[in-house]
C-alpha cells in the first residue's frame, strides 16, 4: 500500500499559496457564503510618506452591523522586515489573508534565497485579494494597503487595491475604509511628503481622528480606556511599531492644537 504523495523539491515553487493549493487545500482561508453579517467588519487604515519612509495607522474599532464588536482590533500588521500591511473589509478573512501573505513572503525568501521586492509584494498580495473574488462578490470583501521601503528607489511607497486584486500605486498618502474619504480630506490639508516623521505620524492620527467624527465605524482615539490607533513605520532600518505610551503622548498633542 503506497502512501500519500508527498512533493520533491523539484515540484516546489516560490509561491507557498500554490503549494499549500496542492497538498492541502483545506489549510486556505475559505468562508462559508452567506455570513457576510456574521463576522466583524474592520475599518479605518491610513498611510502617509515622509522624508524616509512610510507611516501607516489604523483604529481600532470593529463594527457587526450597527454594533461595535471590538474596540481593540489590530488592522495594520508587520508583512516582513521592511514592508506594512493594513486591512479593512471582513475581519476573519483579512486576518487570514495578512497571515497568508507573511508565510508567502518567508516562503519565497527561503526558496529564491533572496527577499521579495517591494513591487513583488504588492503584485503577490493582488493575486491573494484576486483569490477572494467569489467571496467578495457575496458581501466578504477584503481590501488590504501595502506600504513599504523600496530598497532600489530609496523611498517609502504605498499600494492600495480593489476587491479583483487591481493594484495601484498611491502618491503622497492614501486610506482606506469606511471613514477613508475623511481621513483622505483631512490628510490634504495636513500632510506634507517632505516632513519629518513625527510630522507625518501626527498628521495620521489626526486623520484618523476627523474620520471618526464623521463616520460612526471608525473609532477614534479613547483617552479614557487608553486605546489608541496602531501606528507603524517602514525605513531603511526596518519596520518599528510605536509603543503605546508615545502613540498617546502625540495623540494628546494633536488634540490639543485642534
Amino acid at each position: 500500500m503506497t502512501g500519500p504523495h508527498v512533493p520533491e523539491l523539484d515540484e516546489l515553487d516560490s509561491s507557498f499559496a500554490h503549494y499549500a493549493a496542492r497538498v492541502a487545500p483545506s489549510a486556505l482561508p475559505t468562508v462559508d457564503a452567506g455570513t457576510a453579517t456574521l463576522g466583524p467588519h474592520g475599518t479605518t487604515i491610513v498611510a502617509a510618506n515622509f522624508t524616509g519612509g512610510v507611516v501607516m495607522a489604523g483604529d481600532r474599532r470593529a463594527t457587526m452591523g450597527t454594533m461595535i464588536a471590538q474596540r481593540e482590533i489590530e488592522k495594520v500588521f508587520g508583512a516582513d522586515e521592511h514592508s506594512i500591511i493594513g486591512i479593512a473589509g471582513v475581519a476573519g478573512i483579512a486576518v487570514e489573508l495578512v497571515r497568508l501573505f507573511q508565510v508567502e513572503l518567508q516562503h519565497y525568501e527561503k526558496i529564491e534565497a533572496v527577499p521579495l521586492s517591494l513591487d513583488g509584494k504588492a503584485n503577490r498580495l493582488g493575486a491573494l485579494v484576486r483569490g477572494n473574488l467569489s467571496m467578495a462578490m457575496q458581501g466578504l470583501a477584503v481590501i488590504p494597503m501595502l506600504a513599504g521601503w523600496d530598497h532600489e528607489r530609496r523611498e517609502g511607497r504605498i499600494f492600495g487595491y480593489d476587491a479583483t486584486g487591481g493594484r495601484y500605486e498611491e502618491s503622497g498618502f492614501h486610506a482606506i475604509g469606511s471613514g477613508a474619504a475623511f481621513a483622505r480630506g483631512s490628510l490634504k490639508k495636513t500632510h506634507n511628503p517632505a516632513s519629518a516623521a513625527g510630522e507625518a505620524i501626527a498628521a495620521v492620527i489626526r486623520s484618523l481622528y476627523d474620520a471618526a467624527d464623521d463616520d460612526a465605524a471608525t473609532g477614534g482615539p479613547d483617552l479614557a480606556r487608553r486605546i489608541f490607533p496602531v501606528v507603524m513605520t517602514a525605513t531603511e532600518s526596518g519596520v518599528q511599531q510605536l509603543p503605546v505610551a508615545e502613540v498617546a503622548e502625540l495623540t494628546t498633542r494633536v488634540l490639543e492644537t485642534m
